[in-house]
């Protein structure tokens, strides 16, 4: 398993727990000892958690990594999962996409493709999708939810943009989740992601979620949406080689490697 990988479920469990001990990582990762405390180390060094005796605590610090790094991360996999997804959209269809790294590539995707009405609250994501010269028209009709903003976001959040999502009704909603696992779900390790996810959902007739390998079987600190509410799973190669691949296969409607 590649210390990249490893990292990631550490992040998850520590999202879901708050701590998390020396022997539960060695035993939920099945690494050696000496693997585990490599794995700490670095993770405090990233400013991601703080070692105590026995363990790691996590911090109140963001948890999970911004969009710049995450975009960056994986990003032939995720790139190939973006293309994916796009073709399972047609001319005519609306369509919610939330402030993911993956759905950030997917509105390059987009961008190619005619007659789609796209709903986001990201800003990056509306900045692709509108990256074009001021005399051309835009292929795509596209609405970028209001709501509040904080320092270094990319995305509007809160109540404002909650009560927006309600105004609009979808064919599909694309996600990319923190995590996903076969038996709880897709999840967010921040409230205010879970919040806007759950409107989306509700608001569409069918959830696309795009998740590389590495979120699979990870379930995080808020799911927002349960197993029999995914339409469709999209990910890349790697996920075969993963022991929770076979369970989401079976219950998850349709599963699409990228």
């Amino acid at each position: 398993m590649l210390q990249e990988t490893r990292l990631h479920r550490i992040r998850a469990l520590l999202s879901h727990l708050g701590q998390v001990s020396t022997e539960r990582i060695i035993n939920e990762l099945g690494i050696s000892r000496e693997t585990a405390r490599r794995d700490i180390i670095e993770l405090e060094a990233q400013g991601m958690a703080k070692r105590v005796h026995g363990g790691l605590v996590a911090l109140q610090a963001e948890a999970e990594a911004p969009l710049t790094v995450r975009s960056a991360s994986m990003a032939k996999e995720k790139r190939a999962i973006a293309r994916a997804a796009a073709s399972l959209l047609k001319p005519g269809q609306t369509i919610f996409l939330d402030a993911g790294s993956t759905t950030t590539l997917l509105a390059e995707e987009l961008r190619t493709m005619t007659g789609l009405t796209i709903i986001t609250n990201s800003l990056h994501a509306a900045i692709r999708l509108s990256a074009v010269d001021e005399q051309e028209t835009l292929k795509n009709t596209l609405i970028l939810l209001g709501g509040n903003m904080v320092a270094g976001a990319s995305e509007t959040r809160g109540d404002l943009t909650v009560n927006e999502i309600y105004r609009y009704r979808a064919d599909i909603a694309l996600m990319s989740p923190f995590g996903i696992d076969a038996r709880q779900g897709a999840g967010s390790f921040h409230s205010y992601e879970a919040a806007i996810a759950s409107a989306m959902i509700r608001q569409s007739d069918h959830l696309i979620l795009l998740a590389d390998h590495r979120k699979l079987g990870i379930n995080s600190r808020i799911n927002y949406a349960a197993p029999a509410e995914i339409s469709t799973l999209v990910t890349d190669g790697g996920a075969e080689a993963r022991a929770e691949f076979d369970e989401l296969r079976q219950q998850l409607p349709q599963v699409i490697i990228a």
